[in-house]
């Protein structure tokens, strides 16, 4: 991956809906051969998916939690478990005191001890503890171009 194709991955991060011909005017490439990088991204595995970004509050998704979950057991096979939990935005295995993080979203607080119920229900889960978010500075996409894995 050379700087085009992270200054590529930077325009459509930014807004994904941009024609060709306007992504190659911004690197310095045809629209023809902006469309051609951006397939080869598709293919090997660097452009996931392209997604309309939604505001969480506005369907029904206000209150952010961070929620660590204790187990009894390794839980690297239980990611069936957690996805069936559609409030379950994110889970992820960690190393630390605790098994599993999820992030969280739902409208109301007990909506989230709800979840917190059913994340206990899942085999092996010990505990929970949840980190409820009052203000989110910023979020942000992975920076193509602070990469370092490749150089250009």
């Amino acid at each position: 991956m050379d700087h085009i194709d992270r200054a590529l991955l930077e325009r459509l991060q930014q807004d994904a809906t941009q024609s060709y011909a306007a992504l190659g005017q911004a690197v310095g490439l045809s629209a023809g051969a902006a469309h051609e990088r951006v397939r080869k991204l598709r293919e090997r595995g660097v452009i996931l998916r392209t997604a309309a970004e939604v505001d969480p509050a506005a369907v029904g998704g206000g209150v952010l939690a961070f929620v660590t979950v204790d187990s009894t057991s390794w839980m690297g096979d239980a990611a069936e478990s957690f996805a069936a939990l559609p409030e379950v935005v994110e889970a992820h295995v960690i190393a630390g005191s605790a098994s599993v993080l999820v992030k969280v979203r739902t409208a109301t607080t007990q909506q989230l001890q709800d979840v917190l119920r059913r994340l206990y229900a899942i085999d092996g889960v010990s505990g929970t503890q949840a980190t409820v978010v009052l203000e989110t500075f910023f979020e942000r996409p992975v920076s193509p171009l602070t990469a370092t894995a490749e150089q250009d």
